[in-house]
């Protein structure tokens, strides 16, 4: 769903994930403060796959949450999956910026809200990275704070 864009002043959190080899494929390993700056950072992470993310501008922001879960894992692909929809489907959003403003993982109902900014992707002015077909649970880790040494995710993504 589309929200009206509150600002154009938007500032763009510090680059926190990498891409590492995969067979055929590529998986995603994101990492931050907090769980929800992991998730923020591998959705990104995604974007990034599919283009260059420093021609990208905010120009719209929507809205998107998943449908409630009772699993971690659950959560983090389904989140994933609605960012890859919002790509894939009208409006074809590709994101520079992920805000989740909702981060719930009260029991039997993980969910997630998420503001996120970018423009219609145009291949005129985005180059074209790696599509990605789909998010997968393949070798899917969620690490948190405190039994880790970090919070971190990692995710392959079929491409």
């Amino acid at each position: 769903m589309e929200v009206p864009l509150e600002s154009t002043n938007h500032s763009i959190p510090e680059v926190k994930y990498e891409y590492l080899d995969h067979t055929a494929d590529v998986q995603l390993h994101a990492w931050g403060e907090s769980l929800k700056e992991a998730f923020e950072q591998c959705g990104m992470a995604m974007f990034g796959y599919m283009t260059e993310l420093s021609t990208v501008d905010i120009r719209k922001c929507y809205e998107i949450q998943t449908d409630p879960t009772d699993d971690l894992e659950n959560l983090l692909f389904r989140f994933l999956d609605e960012l890859l929809f919002l790509f894939s489907a009208e409006p074809f959003l590709i994101c520079k910026k992920l805000e989740i403003t909702q981060f719930e993982l009260e029991p039997e109902n993980f969910r997630i809200v998420c503001r996120c900014y970018g423009e219609e992707f145009d291949l005129s002015k985005h180059p074209q990275g790696t599509e990605v077909k789909a998010i997968t649970y393949s070798a899917m880790q969620i690490n948190q704070k405190p039994e880790h040494d970090k919070n971190e995710v990692f995710v392959i993504i079929d491409i």
